[in-house]
């Protein structure tokens, strides 16, 4: 079992669009996967087909967190929505707009560990456990890099985008200890919305070698099927053999992944 935080210090910048779509590749890979929604918005749990129903309420993650015992969050891990073969590997343990109080624990003594004391045990039976972070680098953000064994970070090849993941990565090297995480490594940039012909994309493309050495992984056109699918909260096949090219791109990017972890 790896856990893999992805983030990146500013919103838009595709993060919970390369939580899901990485998810949904690795499952088509065989590998079993659970998502964890850090983000109170809850859009990584919208897009698969989760929905919080006030009237059946179900635990989530905020209730996981609060608590912040060992395992905990076993008793809040959801099936998806999605009517796939492969579905059945995709687990997800959901936000809701609650779990924005939980800052308000962040200086309670041990509170930057209770998703990994939550997660102890409850994600055993994943091959990957993958946490969509919110575009801060505040007390939620910190529980996700807590609890994971490494760090992704997306990068939308424009200056607040650039900035954004070198703020995510410099955050990881310098608080590390603080984290109580002292092995806890950025072991990517994925390049997220990239479009062809855009002056400035190519310029910060060609800058992110420097900025990231080693790191910078496969980039990821900006197609607007990968937002309709999004919208639709539907996995890329779905919508049709247009979205083949972004389904490969995915791929790729999954077995890199793999590659990374040694999975």
């Amino acid at each position: 079992m790896s856990r893999v935080a992805i983030g990146n210090n500013k919103g838009g910048s595709g993060k919970t669009a390369v939580t899901v779509n990485i998810a949904h590749a690795l499952a088509r890979a065989g590998k079993r996967v659970l998502v964890v929604d850090m983000d109170p918005q809850a859009n990584a749990s919208r897009r698969l087909g989760w929905a919080y129903d006030p009237t059946d309420p179900k635990p989530t993650l905020v209730e996981a967190i609060q608590a912040g015992t060992e395992g905990i969050a076993a008793h809040a891990i959801s099936t998806i929505g999605w009517q796939t073969e492969y579905a059945e590997r995709i687990h997800l343990l959901p936000s809701r707009f609650d779990l924005e109080n939980r800052v308000s624990e962040a200086a309670v003594l041990g509170a930057v560990s209770r998703l990994d004391r939550a997660l102890d045990g409850a994600d055993d039976k994943y091959d990957i456990t993958l946490i969509d972070c919110p575009p801060s680098l505040g007390h939620l953000t910190q529980l996700a890099l807590a609890a994971a064994n490494v760090a992704l970070c997306t990068v939308e090849p424009e200056r607040d985008g650039v900035d954004g993941a070198v703020r995510f990565r410099d955050f990881i090297e310098l608080n590390r200890l603080e984290l109580k995480n002292p092995d806890l490594r950025l072991i990517g940039a994925i390049p997220c919305r990239v479009r062809s012909g855009i002056n400035a994309h190519e310029h910060h493309m060609n800058q992110l070698p420097a900025l990231f050495p080693g790191l910078v992984w496969e980039s990821i056109p900006e197609r607007a099927i990968i937002k309709d699918a999004s919208d639709e909260a539907l996995p890329l096949e779905a919508l049709g053999s247009r979205t083949n090219e972004i389904i490969s791109v995915y791929a790729e990017l999954a077995n890199r992944l793999l590659q990374e972890l040694h999975a």
